[in-house]
């Protein structure tokens, strides 16, 4: 076990095209929400994960699946953040690599805070949600249960610490524009059209280059 940071942050990725659509809603939704209204402006994940995440159960709170959950990361710079990069994976339909791609930040102990606010159910793994072997908490304590250098580690070559930097913190069917804090973006072109996208929004996050968030 390790200690979490004092002030842990967590990160969704998604491409800029998709920034409208999310403020206009005035929020994330799960891929369950979005795949009910036909799926986002510019999808970027992998279909076959999406579907079998839509059927996976989240054990701590019985009767929902990780596909009712708005999935975040620990760390910027994630493992998917570089399949996009590659763009050789055979199950990736998305191959406009990571340049498009925005990280969208909070804050984790704001974001606990107003889900116990408002009676929303969160969980976070230890590693993949996606996997079948998945291990779901959902005590602030379990924190010390995810491997925090395994998350922050740039160096995902060995099996078991690329399983752990995968770990995701999850919210359930939507996750408020509001607690956007920060927005992560790969060029200034794309901190152009991220900071255009959210311009008449009533919550306008700061846009910022942020190069070592990339590959």
């Amino acid at each position: 076990m390790t200690a979490p940071p004092t002030n842990p942050k967590i990160f969704h990725i998604t491409h800029v095209d998709n920034l409208a659509e999310i403020i206009a809603a005035g929020c994330l939704r799960s891929d369950a929400a979005m795949n009910a209204l036909g799926g986002p402006p510019a999808p970027i994940g992998m279909s076959t994960i999406k579907q079998r995440r839509i059927g996976l159960p989240v054990t701590c709170h019985p009767g929902d699946h990780v596909g009712d959950y708005v999935p975040f990361y620990f760390c910027p710079r994630s493992i998917m953040l570089f399949v996009i990069h590659c763009a050789n994976h055979p199950n990736l339909t998305y191959r406009g690599g990571q340049g498009p791609i925005v990280h969208l930040q909070a804050d984790l102990h704001a974001v606990i805070a107003w889900a116990h606010q408002h009676s929303r159910r969160w969980a976070f793994t230890t590693s993949n949600a996606g996997a079948r072997y998945a291990r779901f908490c959902d005590s602030i304590a379990d924190l010390t249960l995810i491997d925090w250098s395994a998350v922050g580690s740039n160096d995902f070559r060995d099996p078991v610490m690329k399983e752990a930097k995968q770990s995701e913190f999850l919210v359930h069917d939507t996750f408020p524009w509001e607690l956007i804090e920060a927005v992560g973006v790969h060029s200034p072109s794309v901190q152009a059209a991220a900071q255009a996208a959210i311009a008449t929004a009533a919550h306008r996050p700061r846009v910022d280059v942020r190069s070592g968030w990339y590959y």
